[in-house]
């Protein structure tokens, strides 16, 4: 073990004997395990359509309003079975995915960049700042000239929502890594390059992967904007359709798959957390 190494393990042995390290969770809700927290993040939705099952067949609400829950799931059933429903579903993940991808890379190496110089945050944090501040709407018609209204424009538009989460919480988890431990490594001898990949990156990382659920979130919410125009597949282009023969059960569908949609991609964040942080107490020690 390196000098370094040792030295940051007294350090974190020294602040285990004075703070309590236990999981927050362990700490502000003693009595409840895992796996009653697990049960209890979903009580509120399961009574939630419970309720609405129950309001819809006593023909409380319109089932051309809002149909019951029961209704909707014959209809992804039906869809499902044709096979309408996955390959719309195929075609928006790869659109989200293609997107994230590309939008996360240019997010984490502009972030990186300003994160490390000012020079560099001069030069484009203002610029940046202002494409932030631009509503997807307004930018819509714009891109619709440069790209068309084929798969271009909706990547583009996924990448562009993607970007921002991404490069602002990236060059917040850089510049809020404690000077002082840089000062240990380069004390230490540590290289510049080694210094990044073994202090900073990793005192980095809480922040980005929070800037990483920000934009699964934000993914999403750029590609139904993308899909209401033009489009002629994806999970949007399913609920304009419906919207023109007044198919509410479709819609709310749509609506369902976007919110599980949005959970599975928390779960995936929340995983990633786990793994990649578990040296922290306060996300590997309590997943």
């Amino acid at each position: 073990m390196s000098n370094f190494e040792q030295t940051a393990s007294a350090s974190e042995f020294d602040h285990v004997g004075i703070t309590d390290t236990s999981p927050p969770a362990d700490r502000w809700v003693p009595g409840i395990g895992k796996r009653g927290l697990w049960l209890l993040s979903w009580l509120a939705p399961v009574v939630l359509i419970i309720v609405w099952e129950i309001a819809a067949k006593a023909g409380w609400v319109s089932p051309q309003v809002l149909p019951a829950p029961s209704k909707v799931l014959n209809t992804a059933i039906k869809l499902a079975t044709t096979g309408t429903l996955l390959h719309d579903l195929r075609v928006s993940l790869l659109r989200a995915a293609a997107g994230f991808v590309l939008g996360g890379s240019i997010g984490f190496t502009l972030g990186v960049l300003v994160g490390f110089s000012r020079i560099a945050e001069a030069a484009i944090d203002r610029s940046i700042q202002m494409i932030r501040a631009i509503p997807f709407l307004a930018l819509l018609p714009l891109v619709i000239v440069w790209l068309g209204v084929g798969e271009a424009q909706k990547i583009f538009l996924v990448a562009l929502g993607v970007t921002f989460p991404i490069y602002i919480n990236t060059t917040l988890g850089i510049r809020q890594v404690d000077p002082k431990l840089i000062e240990l490594g380069r004390v230490q001898g540590i290289g510049p390059f080694e210094l990044i990949r073994r202090i900073v990156l990793p005192g980095a990382l809480p922040s980005i992967l929070t800037g990483v659920r920000y934009a699964l979130a934000t993914a999403w919410l750029a590609l139904v904007v993308a899909e209401t125009i033009g489009a002629e597949s994806g999970i949007g282009f399913l609920a304009m359709d419906a919207r023109e023969f007044l198919r509410t059960d479709v819609i709310v569908l749509t609506i369902a798959i976007y919110a599980l949609i949005g959970v599975a991609a928390d779960v995936i964040a929340r995983f990633l957390e786990g793994r990649l942080l578990a040296w922290h107490p306060n996300y590997g020690g309590s997943r």
